[in-house]
């Protein structure tokens, strides 16, 4: 499966409301993200931070902006959480919140390993506004390879993608913006081979890649391992 995929500029940490156990322990969480939409806006009503709204109010003030949120399609339903996060951050920003651009493909990220949420990339369509200023939205940040792609594909577009927030994840991932020392670094280790084998599986080469992509394939001893274990997440 080929994505697209654009090296990152700089980039903001991902803004994130609640710690993931408070999210994932909430009585509404289960079916909010198997699709109720009543339980998702409860969710996100109880989560959503005040400090972060107005970081986001005050970083973005004066800039038109649309939210666009990840419409990710689950095993068990359409995650509900996403769309009702950019919902209640427009109402509570007076900001535009589009559900035009839609997720396309099934991912099965949710208590997936990092070879799985690697081999299987997010896909969207939907209609991207030139020169429009985005903040994208999900429920949680991993390895922010959904976000990745979700500005990718803005970006194909035409417009500009300027942060990003998220209900929960995990602190380390909020950076998404690859740092040229770990490319370097993952570069020496694997070599130029692994990296054109990635490009021609994925679309993309190693410096689309997040941070923590990049450092989930630095961990792995070696190159072999990584195309073995990409193999057989897709095949699962």
């Amino acid at each position: 499966m080929t994505v697209v995929r654009f090296p990152w500029d700089e980039f903001p940490s991902v803004w994130i409301h609640a710690p993931e156990l408070a999210v994932k322990k909430h009585f509404a969480y289960r079916a909010a993200k198997s699709g109720d939409p009543t339980a998702a806006y409860q969710l996100v009503n109880e989560m959503l931070s005040e400090k972060v709204v107005e970081q986001l109010a005050s970083t973005f003030a004066g800039i038109p902006m649309t939210l666009v949120s990840a419409h990710a399609i689950e095993n068990v339903g359409v995650n509900a959480i996403p769309e009702a996060l950019a919902n209640s951050l427009a109402q509570n920003l007076h900001w535009r919140a589009d559900s035009g651009i839609v997720q396309t493909n099934i991912v099965a990220h949710t208590g997936a390993d990092g070879f799985s949420r690697l081999a299987r990339q997010a896909q969207f369509e939907g209609a991207v506004i030139p020169n429009q200023c985005y903040l994208l939205v999900d429920d949680f940040v991993g390895q922010g390879g959904t976000l990745a792609n979700l500005r990718s594909h803005i970006i194909q577009g035409a417009g500009k993608v300027i942060g990003a927030t998220v209900l929960t994840g995990k602190p380390y991932s909020a950076n998404l913006a690859l740092t040229e020392s770990t490319l370097d670094a993952l570069r020496l280790k694997h070599g130029c081979e692994l990296e054109q084998w990635w490009q021609n599986r994925f679309g993309f080469n190693f410096d689309c890649l997040t941070e923590s992509e990049a450092r989930y394939l630095l961990k792995t001893p070696i190159a072999d391992r990584i195309r073995d274990k990409i193999t057989q997440a897709e095949q699962s």
